[in-house]
């Protein structure tokens, strides 16, 4: 019971920080307004996150995550871009849940320098779980064979194209759309 309330605590931080982020600005958003919006103190808000930027990154990481597992859900016998599509759709659908709040963030994100570079480094870590579950699916030996990493790369790549003319266009274009544009572009790097 005190673990699910620390949980419902530490998600009720995240929810009103990532509010504020994506409304308020990143620097222009105190620890104070956070901890005031999500009705606990200063105090608490230190408990959970050492920093603003860490209700970023753990966002970032939960979000991130639903790639690889998507990924490890896909059939075995699925065309690596197919598989790698719907595993980046896993995320799409995410920040299609909340797309006003998501574009904020993202733009944020990929705006604020000490953001973007958490932000590479996590996905630094996606791609090389990403590369691992590429490289057993494809049943090589991913240390040998530079297909999956040069796959997920690719692929990383034309997620990352997306994300960013989805950003510049500030969401009038559609995430998705642009995900399997970029992805059909890259697809003969893609095997």
């Amino acid at each position: 019971m005190a673990e699910r309330k620390r949980q419902l605590v530490r998600d009720e931080l995240s929810e009103a920080a990532l509010q504020a982020f994506a409304f308020g600005g990143f620097q222009e958003t105190t620890i104070d307004q956070i901890a005031a919006a999500a009705g606990v103190s200063r105090r608490t808000f230190f408990r959970y996150f050492k920093t603003k930027e860490d209700v970023i990154i753990e966002f970032l990481s939960e979000v991130g995550q639903l790639v690889p597992d998507a990924l490890r859900a896909r059939p075995a016998n699925e065309a690596p871009p197919v598989a790698l599509r719907e595993a980046f759709m896993a995320m799409v659908e995410v920040y299609a849940e909340h797309p006003e709040k998501a574009i904020r963030l993202a733009k944020l994100i990929l705006e604020t320098p000490a953001l973007r570079a958490r932000y590479l480094d996590r996905q630094f870590e996606w791609q090389q779980e990403l590369t691992t579950v590429f490289a057993s699916r494809a049943g090589v030996d991913g240390d040998a064979d530079l297909g999956p990493d040069v796959t997920v790369a690719v692929g990383v790549a034309a997620f990352n194209t997306a994300l960013l003319r989805w950003v510049r266009s500030d969401g009038s274009e559609e995430l998705s759309d642009l995900l399997e544009r970029a992805l059909t572009l890259a697809a003969p790097a893609i095997r």
